[in-house]
């Protein structure tokens, strides 16, 4: 495995706080020494302008849109601590969203905390999620490289810590049975986070700074 932190925040659709995380994730590695590069690869370019937009943020974003990050993206990973992607969602642009997937050794998916939204998500009318799931793996061993490690990051919750019932209970509960795992971090709904487009973030004193730590402290797929 790598010395260097390789996570794509993957996702079916649009509007699920894929970039939002990204910034934020980013901010909390920069904030833990960990010199984070921020590949934007979603042809709206979220997190670029949000780069532009506040001067530039202290950490390094990149645009690449591109179907060959697999081969591109190693050779900029000099001096960082840590990659993480912004990829498109699979419904539209598949082919770039499964070149960052083979890149990264960890994905993140975040989802709202709805039993709808997981259905469609992960329900059997979705059945590209899975064959992209395990092209992309089969990709990643003809390399040589591990499983990558899937993980669901629940966004725009109630609250900012799990609880034992409630909607996120809920698919924390369907999501098991599906066989996915969760992150016991979660983030609350909080419109300050979408809105701080444009301007620096922090990441100290919120919940990405948890879901940041857990992920750090989680073993990659393949390790024991």
């Amino acid at each position: 495995m790598s010395d260097v932190h390789r996570w794509a925040l993957i996702s079916v659709k649009p509007g699920v706080g894929r970039s939002t995380s990204g910034i934020y994730l980013s901010q909390a590695l920069y904030e833990a020494d960990f010199s984070p590069l921020l590949v934007d690869s979603d042809l709206g370019q979220t997190c670029v302008r949000w780069d532009e937009m506040a001067g530039g943020m202290p950490y390094a974003v990149v645009g690449k849109p591109t179907r060959n990050l697999d081969r591109t993206l190693p050779g900029l990973e000099a001096g960082r601590g840590a990659v993480v992607i912004d990829a498109p969602q699979l419904e539209d642009h598949e082919l770039v969203a499964r070149s960052a997937m083979v890149y990264a050794d960890r994905w993140i998916m975040p989802i709202a905390p709805s039993v709808v939204e997981v259905d469609r998500m992960f329900g059997a009318r979705v059945g590209g999620l899975q064959r992209v799931i395990e092209d992309a793996q089969d990709l990643r061993e003809r390399d040589g490289r591990q499983p990558a490690d899937l993980v669901v990051l629940l966004t725009r919750c109630n609250t900012a810590r799990a609880t034992r019932t409630g909607p996120d209970a809920e698919v924390r509960e369907v999501l098991a049975g599906r066989g996915y795992a969760v992150l016991e971090a979660q983030v609350p709904h909080h419109d300050a986070y979408r809105q701080a487009g444009g301007s620096r973030v922090r990441a100290v004193g919120n919940p990405y700074e948890r879901v940041a730590r857990e992920l750090l402290a989680r073993p990659y797929g393949g390790e024991a």
